[in-house]
């Protein structure tokens, strides 16, 4: 099995930047041939302008001459030691050695930063999930590595104290500004904390881009799929518009749809369309992209209505303001903006325009 093949990317200094996708898709085999853990077969790694590892080279860093710090899912808390001694022990155990003093300040200093400072001579026992996460992180950075790499850190704790996390965690990296790799699956997790997003599937790098790049203007079915939720309608373009506007036949009608992928009339393609970009009305509005449909569902969340609208047989979900009440039966239009409706090419991996 290649676990991953082809994945090439930058990370600018002092930057976030998530390996984003589902399991088996390759990104933890990336982070850990990053880290030394994994030897690729070929290829080539380089920091700051030296080269961990090349195959043409014969080049290969041992693992604890990367000055590279990493934050496993299971933490991997020593019990028996206190914080003060986890966040220590990278210090004691290294080549360089230091002073007690030097010890105590920078300990100290990575612990004030995570927060934890107050909580020192508390046994690593009587930590919380939360806690344990920021410790493993300041066990990271107590060695001010040039590269920290987070590996699905988040994974063990609940859904609310993840929220909170990725908040400190957001703050943390932007206190340190240490460039950092994190792997995720989550999805709403590498949207809130990434400078710059690479979703992988299979092995491959499918598209790389800012958080709203890979959310408005994904390039690929499978990004749009995978990131949040949308309506994918399968089309054929009829004709072009121009300045990448394109009329699409789909089983809701022609509609106007933009793409960044140059096509032709009667390519098959694939249009995505997010719930948030359909505008529900009971008045039929003026605009290109105008349908009839009956509300078939309605889900309530407080600040927002889920509608599933069947128009003919297809049902296209819709995101409204809870002011809009209209009863499941009724008729119902949705107006469709075309700079949101995105006209997919095919299935490819797609790297960043250049």
């Amino acid at each position: 099995v290649r676990a991953a093949r082809d994945v090439a990317f930058d990370v600018p200094e002092g930057m976030l930047f998530t390996l984003l996708g589902p399991s088996g898709c390759g990104k933890t085999t990336t982070l850990r041939s990053i880290a030394g853990l994994e030897r690729p077969q070929s290829g080539e790694i380089t920091l700051g302008g030296r080269t961990l590892y090349s195959s043409a080279s014969r080049i290969f860093v041992a693992p604890s001459e990367r000055n590279i710090g990493m934050v496993f899912q299971s933490y991997a808390i020593w019990p028996h030691m206190s914080v003060f001694e986890n966040a220590a022990f990278p210090l004691k155990v290294g080549r360089r050695k230091f002073s007690g003093k030097e010890v105590t300040d920078k300990v100290m200093r990575v612990l004030g930063i995570v927060a934890m400072d107050a909580l020192a001579d508390r046994p690593a026992t009587n930590l919380s999930g939360g806690q344990q996460q920021r410790l493993a992180l300041a066990r990271a950075l107590v060695m001010e590595p040039q590269l920290l790499l987070l590996d699905e850190p988040m994974s063990n704790l609940d859904a609310k104290l993840r929220e909170h996390m990725r908040f400190e965690l957001k703050r943390i990296q932007r206190e340190t500004r240490v460039t950092t790799v994190y792997v995720t699956h989550d999805q709403a997790e590498a949207l809130a904390l990434s400078h710059e997003i690479a979703v992988m599937n299979e092995g491959s790098i499918m598209q790389v881009g800012s958080p709203r790049e890979i959310y408005e203007r994904p390039r690929a079915r499978f990004v749009a799929d995978f990131i949040g939720r949308t309506n994918l309608l399968e089309g054929r373009v009829v004709s072009s518009g121009g300045d990448g506007y394109y009329r699409v036949g789909t089983v809701l009608g022609e509609l106007t749809a933009s793409s960044s992928d140059a096509l032709r009339s009667g390519d098959a393609v694939t249009l995505s369309i997010r719930p948030e970009n359909i505008e529900l009305s009971e008045e039929r509005p003026q605009g290109p992209n105008v349908c009839a449909g009956t509300v078939s569902t309605k889900v309530f969340l407080g600040d927002i209505v889920d509608f599933q609208v069947s128009v003919g047989t297809q049902l296209v979900l819709a995101r409204a303001h809870p002011s809009l009440r209209t009863p499941v039966g009724h008729p119902i239009f949705l107006s469709i903006s075309t700079e949101k409706c995105i006209a997919l090419a095919g299935e490819k991996g797609v790297n960043r325009d250049s």
